[in-house]
């Protein structure tokens, strides 16, 4: 058993581009859970995934993974994580075959029996070169790479982008086997949100380099909720209780952060559950107070 009690820890980080700026981020995922990162194109998540990586450099703030500095301890760190990015990172004239060679050299950990077995299972060829591989195929074979060395942590970049429901539903199949025994942890990235539905346990929210929320997921979408009434009754909702307003030709749908609360204080309004979706979307809009 492995000391550490989370698998990441991300404390007030800063980095500054030209026009963006990931803003005092901090977050944490604990060992055997899966945590959805989630926002909109352009919030920060890669920002905040290369930076983990050591591949961006950040400038304030402390990472650390598996109770380790992620600089100091880099090359220990990168033998037990695997990353799966949007795009493949392999060159195209390698083969399948070809790339359990490149692994076996960079992985102590690395099963062969293992990798196949994925192989297989993703019917996926052994020998045709990668550029010949269709998006999917190209996704399935990054996933079969990072999940043959035993990493204990799962670094994912919108890796269910571009792949069809059918894919997408037996990779989420295949994150949660490979969780099973309790040690290892995913860090999942999309904005494809009702694939963390089905399989987040926390959720963090990044929009324009801020962190809004950071939870688990059950009590994220318990909290919240969207109370529905015309737009006369809006004077009477206090607007501690409201994240944003979006308004139609009908009425109004309010979001408020406290369902329980909310129910009880408004009693003649209808409150409905919320979604991810919604949350994002209510959320983004926060500035504005009232969108349609």
């Amino acid at each position: 058993m492995n000391n550490y009690e989370n698998a990441i820890v991300i404390k007030g980080v800063t980095k500054r581009y030209d026009g963006f700026m990931l803003d005092n981020i901090s977050f944490e995922v604990p060992k055997g859970c899966i945590m959805g990162f989630i926002g909109q194109n352009g919030a920060g998540k890669t920002t905040t995934i290369r930076s983990l990586l050591h591949i961006t450099d950040i400038d304030s703030g402390e990472i650390s993974i598996f109770g380790m500095d992620h600089i100091k301890d880099e090359a220990e760190v990168k033998k037990r994580i695997a990353v799966v990015f949007d795009e493949l990172p392999f060159h195209d004239v390698f083969t399948a075959k070809d790339m359990a060679k490149i692994f076996e050299g960079m992985y102590p950990e690395w099963d062969n029996s293992v990798y196949i077995n994925y192989i297989e299972r993703f019917g996926l060829p052994m020998k045709k070169k990668i550029g010949k591989f269709s998006k999917g195929m190209k996704m399935k074979l990054q996933i079969a790479c990072a999940l043959s060395h035993n990493a204990e942590l799962l670094v994912m970049d919108e890796a269910t982008t571009g792949l069809d429901p059918v894919v997408r539903d037996e990779m989420l199949h295949i994150f949660m086997e490979y969780l099973q025994n309790g040690e290892r942890s995913i860090l999942m990235s999309s904005h494809i949100t009702s694939d963390l539905e089905k399989i987040a346990d926390m959720v963090t929210f990044i929009d324009r380099g801020k962190i809004l929320l950071t939870g688990f997921k059950d009590e994220m979408l318990e909290n919240h909720g969207i109370l529905k009434c015309d737009k006369e009754y809006l004077k009477n909702i206090d607007s501690e209780d409201i994240v944003s307003i979006r308004t139609n030709n009908f009425g109004a749908e309010v979001m408020v952060h406290d369902r329980e609360n909310a129910s009880y204080k408004y009693r003649d309004c209808t409150i409905d559950p919320a979604s991810l979706d919604d949350i994002m979307l209510y959320y983004v809009h926060r500035d504005a107070k009232e969108w349609s």
